[in-house]
């Protein structure tokens, strides 16, 4: 049996950077994740007037800028430079509370940042009293802003491409002169537990909030956030007043998109894989994992100790990924270990990640053996023979997702060939490292 300890949670080292960032104090932080991702969040953050202090002991003492995010002097010719290098979460995250400070600031990336939209957000933003400018392509960064803060009022935001806009909005909204509530349009929502993060971190950093759906035709009542599964669109609304960041300790939590490549290697591998460091009540919507293999027909045992998954035989199975879509890389690599078609719906937002994670995913798993039709927003995968035994060479399109997926093709017996493993240093930079403690 291999043993893998899981690395912290990406999604709640960029957030818990960005409150203690944000605090009137200092804050420690414990068990963060050290990767390209969370680096840039940093340095943006520290461009913005916060220290950093690393300790000994591996966490992070941040002196925060007490609710005051500087940009460069607006009679100036230097922005306060925020580069977010490929982070999308980062970007989104970011560019609100940029326009919650005060000063002018520059948003820029690499690779494909700047053909990623980022145009409902500055939609939204707008008429709170900031002003962006657009520097190369309409709706996609690299951005100019122009802050003066936030005036608080209403705020429209729609969720269909990404969640990441609406947290944007909750993070700066404690920063408004005024109360904000923030209303959601559109048809759709995706990836909400990744709101509830973000909730979760407003929360254990002292800063109110109310959620609140509609009751009937006219009637607001206050939700617990907890225990939402979903945001309908026009019928939830978020309540946000002015309030400091309180700085505190914090502790990151294990990380279940990372995790879910070890547990499916458990299933489709020829032993069984413990996982160690993972909340079994996490809020983040990857823990769906273990929920996705077991109605694949694996065989798991969560304990104190762990999550173990056991070799299985998967069945392929319809599956609504739209709140977990970080994870279809992973499943979909799984499915074609399976018997039977997997039909996986509701992600056209992949298209817009680091790369559009649909296609990619389906030639990576059509160069396997498998036979993969895509859709708009999803695929169907029909397992054959894998190509057992034979050197492939899989693109991991710069993606971290894709090339740790493609791992899952060597418990096949393929000789995968990546042409960028180094892409997995953006978020789980000791993957290979722990990869090697699986049987081939």
């Amino acid at each position: 049996m291999a043993t893998v300890a899981a690395p912290p949670s990406k999604s709640f080292s960029h957030r818990a950077v960005i409150a203690a960032a944000l605090a009137r104090g200092t804050s420690r932080l414990t068990g963060l994740l050290d990767s390209q991702d969370i680096t840039r969040t940093r340095a943006c953050m520290a461009a913005m007037g916060a220290d950093f202090h690393p300790q000994s002991d591996g966490s992070l003492i941040v002196s925060g800028v007490a609710g005051r995010p500087q940009g460069g002097d607006p009679e100036g010719d230097a922005p306060a430079l925020l580069d977010v290098g490929e982070s999308g979460t980062t970007c989104r995250l970011l560019v609100a509370v940029a326009a919650a400070g005060k000063g002018v600031f520059e948003v820029r990336g690499e690779g494909r940042m700047h053909d990623r939209p980022i145009g409902e957000l500055v939609r939204a933003l707008l008429p709170l009293g900031v002003e962006i400018l657009y520097l190369e392509k309409s709706g996609c960064p690299p951005l100019h802003i122009a802050a003066k803060g936030l005036r608080g009022g209403e705020a429209l935001i729609s969720l269909e491409e990404s969640s990441q806009y609406l947290s944007g909005l909750l993070l700066a909204a404690p920063m408004a002169a005024a109360p904000l509530t923030i209303n959601i349009s559109g048809q759709k929502t995706v990836s909400w537990p990744y709101v509830a993060i973000t909730l979760s971190m407003l929360a254990d950093f002292g800063v109110p909030f109310a959620v609140e759906t509609l009751e009937g035709d006219d009637a607001w009542k206050k939700a617990d956030w907890r225990a939402l599964t979903d945001v309908v669109p026009g019928r939830t609304r978020f309540v946000m007043q002015p309030a400091p960041y309180t700085p505190r300790e914090h502790a990151v939590e294990g990380d279940w998109s990372s995790a879910s490549y070890f547990l499916a290697a458990g299933a489709v591998g020829r032993e069984p894989v413990t996982v160690t460091g993972l909340r079994p009540d996490s809020l983040q919507g990857d823990r769906a994992i273990l929920d996705i293999l077991a109605a694949m027909d694996a065989r798991i045992d969560v304990s104190p100790e762990g999550v173990t998954v056991l070799p299985s035989g998967l069945s392929g199975r319809e599956l609504d990924m739209g709140r977990c879509p970080d994870l279809v890389p992973t499943v979909a690599a799984a499915a074609c270990f399976a018997s039977g078609e997997t039909d996986i719906r509701n992600v056209a937002h992949l298209r817009l990640k680091e790369s559009d994670r649909i296609e990619a995913v389906a030639e990576n798993c059509t160069l396997a053996g498998a036979v993969v039709t895509t859709t708009a927003d999803g695929m169907r995968i029909r397992p054959k023979a894998l190509r057992t035994d034979q050197r492939v060479a899989f693109s991991s399109f710069n993606d971290h997702r894709l090339a740790m997926s493609a791992a899952l093709f060597e418990l096949a017996g393929i000789d995968v060939v990546l042409d960028n493993p180094g892409c997995v240093a953006k978020s789980f930079p000791t993957f290979w490292e722990k990869w090697a403690t699986i049987e081939k």
